[in-house]
Formats: C-alpha cells, sequence, structure tokens
C-alpha cells in the first residue's frame, strides 16, 4: 500500500465511518474503482481504532461518567440504580451479539462477504430501512401545527430487551454496506427513540466492539506480518481527526435534519454499483488480493 493510497482510505474511513451510509463500502469501493488491492478486514479493523480513539475524545465526560458509576456499582448497591452505571452494563450487553457473531463469521467477513452484489444488496435495502425509521420519527417529532403522536423515548427508558436489540443491529455491520451506525440508529428509531438518543449509544455501543475488533487484528497483523504498518498507523491518524470532526457535525445534524440525503445517497450508490457490475465495468470481486 502507498502512502496516497493510505491518506485516500484514511480520508473515507473517517468521513464515512459515523455517518450511515457504510464505512466497510466505501473502504472496499474505493480500493475497487481506484483499482487498488481490497484494504481488507485488518486494515478497516485497525484505521477504527482511529475513529474510536475521535469517539472517545468528544465522548470523554460522558464515558468516564458511565464508567466511574459501573466501578462503584459493583460495591455499592445503592448505585446499581443510577443511570450511569446501568448505561455500563447496557453496553456490556450490547456488544455480546456482535462479539459472538464476529468470532463465529470471521472466514465470511474477510471472503464472500466482500463481494461487491452483497455490499449493493446491503446499500440498498439498509437505505430503505433508514428511510423507513427516519419517517416515523418524523411522524412523531412535533413541529409547525403538528402534534406529536407520541412521545419519543431517550436513553433513561434504555433497557436491557433494547439494549439488546440496539446490539443485534449492531452486529448487521459485519457486512460491508450495512453501517453500523445507520444500523444502530435505524432500530433505535424504529424502536422509538429520539435521533440524539439513538445516535449517542450507538456510538457508546460501538468503542468494545471496534476497539476489541481493532486489537484483535492488530495481534494477528504482528503475528502475520501482513499489514503495511507506516501506511497503516498514518491512514489510522487522518481517519481519527476528520472523525473527531465528523462527529461534532453530525451530532448537531441530527437535531434538526432529517436522514433522507443518507437514504437517497445509499440506494443510489447501490443501484450504480449493480449497474456497474452487471455491465462488466467491475468484477464483483474487483481489488480484491490476487484478483
Amino acid at each position: 500500500m502507498s502512502w496516497f493510497e493510505s491518506f485516500i482510505l484514511g480520508l473515507v474511513q473517517g468521513l464515512t465511518e459515523f455517518l450511515p451510509i457504510s464505512s466497510s463500502a466505501h473502504l472496499r469501493l474505493t480500493a475497487a474503482f481506484a483499482g487498488w488491492e481490497d484494504p481488507g478486514a485488518a486494515f478497516t479493523a485497525i484505521t477504527q481504532i482511529g475513529t474510536e480513539a475521535a469517539v472517545l475524545i468528544y465522548f470523554r465526560k460522558d464515558i468516564a461518567r458511565i464508567i466511574s458509576a459501573w466501578f462503584r456499582s459493583l460495591t455499592n448497591k445503592a448505585m446499581r440504580s443510577d443511570h450511569d452505571a446501568q448505561m455500563g452494563w447496557l453496553v456490556i450487553v450490547g456488544s455480546i451479539p456482535i462479539g459472538v457473531l464476529g468470532v463465529t463469521l470471521k472466514d465470511q467477513i474477510e471472503g464472500p462477504f466482500r463481494d461487491l452484489r452483497l455490499t449493493a444488496t446491503m446499500l440498498i435495502v439498509m437505505g430503505v430501512v433508514l428511510g423507513v425509521a427516519d419517517r416515523l420519527a418524523a411522524r412523531d417529532e412535533i413541529g409547525g401545527r403538528h402534534r406529536a403522536i407520541r412521545e419519543r423515548k431517550t436513553l433513561q427508558e434504555l433497557s436491557v430487551k433494547d439494549g439488546l436489540i440496539f446490539g443485534l443491529c449492531q452486529a448487521m455491520a459485519l457486512v460491508p454496506g450495512v453501517s453500523r451506525s445507520g444500523a444502530t440508529i435505524s432500530g433505535g428509531l424504529l424502536m422509538g427513540y429520539t435521533r440524539e438518543a439513538a445516535a449517542r449509544y450507538s456510538f457508546l455501543l460501538a468503542i468494545p466492539a471496534v476497539l476489541a475488533s481493532g486489537l484483535f487484528e492488530l495481534k494477528d497483523a504482528t503475528e502475520g506480518g501482513h499489514v503495511s504498518w507506516g501506511p497503516t498507523i498514518f491512514a489510522t491518524i487522518i481517519a481519527f481527526g476528520v472523525g473527531y470532526a465528523v462527529i461534532a457535525w453530525f451530532m448537531k445534524f441530527i437535531t434538526t435534519k432529517s436522514f433522507m440525503p443518507f437514504v437517497i445517497y445509499r440506494i443510489a450508490l447501490g443501484v450504480l454499483l449493480f449497474i456497474l457490475v452487471g455491465a462488466d465495468v467491475l468484477s464483483p470481486h474487483a481489488g480484491e488480493s490476487g484478483d
């Protein structure tokens, strides 16, 4: 991997990780369109450490409060009813599905799941799901002459059941084209949570999963020696800086704006990808190592 490739891929990772458009799909497609080799699951997982570092810094106050309350609740029964302590347990519960499926489906994630036809399908399908969820949320919101049909839920009302459902939605992002934030935010909106609550829990829920995945791939890469360390570290730094800026923008965007621009983009990209593959402009396995 060249330094130029690592710069572009790090930029793509930072721009797309927190938007509901699938960073893994965009890394895969960037390589395919440019005629580069697929950066692979290891590169994706390691550069995600950079974007998760951005999450740790942006939500540092929330995270510090949750960790402190969670540890105190282990020995202090009175703390177990504290919302922050409960959030600690809910993040753990929500992380179980992706942990189990990530290990179980490792070979599929690094192989068949990277087929561009599957990526195109997931871009379109999850785009439609996000669109439906967004419209339901908009219907429930108070605005103009309309009254809310129902009050949307906040994270104060997050239950173990809902946390597990959020976790199952997150696990769907193991397939390129789904989008971790897109799946979890869609799930949250469909369960009746506010846009801000769904996005915030989505970001917090991603921390253990992404860091564990990145460290796991880091261990394998260190032992196997199949990663270009200089360019990969450079891409991770780029992803961190860009990712932080995107989080700050996205958290402001969702308070007043619809997700429909992302829905339209996902569907258009998925259709374009099907057309290119169907016309033999792109191979379904374009950019894969050894292709």
